[in-house]
């Protein structure tokens, strides 16, 4: 298969062959995956839930880094999608006893592989997974690092579509680690090109990097400020794992400041809806009246994940 030289997830027709980044993605596709999910919704809600577009299908799971949710999630979208489905975690497995990420790939790829959805902590690990992959096999980034969670930022979007109806009259807070967050930086670049014309970051001057603003959001460091009048709230989780050094003065104190509760959210607009891509650290990112409340869309954003992540995967078997 022959990709395309400026943008190597796609092929010579335009169409996408590996999902490894949301930045640089045509607003098509990604109009693409969101209208193809929302065919695959009904698919959930049905007694029998399956299709077969994967049928006869090998898709690998490696996760050189520890998920349960963004794993459990590829495995029923891919079983939804009747592909024979494989869970390896690498972390624990051939690379902890010196074998290198290409090696393991290429000794996978021997097994008739299809399709790797891949988790690293290394930043471009996808990329360099898909550089050197057979023409046939499809490449899906689960997570990279601080760099980029593609799938992750679509269901944010998808969750907001799906509330919103529209993009372009928006504005859309993301308030938290920015720092360290691979959300944050898909969600940005989906809204960017879905035409979100306000994206709002929040947080504290040592959670949020200074090349952010180059993406064209607004940075506050107040979060009553930051949130007044905005639609969506996007709250990040602490990825305190990730932190070197003292960015935070404690948990209780980025609650204080940044966390939210009713009172910050009443400075939204009363419609807003309040999104969080998990795990959630209940009394430091959010308050449980936020997170249970009328406003929270958390527990349908995992729903929708599933139909996300059938979709993209549906999409580039398919090209």
């Amino acid at each position: 298969m022959w990709l395309n030289p400026r943008n190597p997830q796609l092929n010579k027709n335009g169409e996408l062959h590996h999902l490894l980044s949301l930045e640089g993605l045509p607003v098509e596709i990604l109009r693409q995956i969101l209208d193809t999910a929302n065919s695959f919704v009904g698919v959930t809600q049905r007694d029998v839930k399956k299709v077969p577009l994967l049928r006869g299908k090998a898709v690998f799971n490696i996760f050189f880094e520890a998920s349960t949710r963004t794993r459990t999630t590829f495995e029923i979208a891919a079983k939804r999608l009747s592909a024979d489905v494989i869970n390896l975690a690498i972390n624990v497995s051939s690379t902890s006893k010196g074998e290198s990420v290409l090696d393991t790939v290429a000794n996978l790829s021997a097994m008739q592989a299809d399709m790797f959805i891949v988790r690293h902590a290394a930043s471009g690990a996808p990329h360099l997974i898909a550089k050197h992959v057979g023409p046939d096999i499809h490449v899906i980034n689960a997570g990279d690092g601080r760099h980029s969670h593609p799938t992750q930022g679509l269901l944010d979007v998808f969750a907001i579509r799906h509330y919103k109806k529209d993009f372009t009259n928006l504005r859309v807070a993301i308030v938290g680690d920015i720092l360290h967050s691979r959300v944050a930086r898909s969600q940005i670049h989906a809204l960017t090109t879905l035409g979100c014309p306000e994206i709002r970051v929040i947080g504290p001057r040592t959670l949020i990097p200074a090349e952010i603003r180059g993406l064209g959001v607004h940075v506050y460091h107040d979060m009553r400020e930051g949130l007044k009048d905005v639609d969506v709230v996007s709250m990040l989780r602490l990825q305190n794992e990730r932190m070197k050094g003292a960015l935070l003065a404690s948990g209780q104190e980025f609650y204080k400041y940044y966390g939210l509760n009713d009172e910050k959210l009443a400075l939204a607009k009363p419609d807003a809806i309040v999104l969080h891509p998990g795990p959630m650290n209940r009394g430091v990112e959010i308050d449980s009246s936020v997170a249970d409340g009328k406003q929270s869309v958390i527990l349908p954003q995992v729903s929708f994940g599933i139909a996300i992540r059938m979709a993209v995967m549906s999409i580039v078997a398919g090209n």
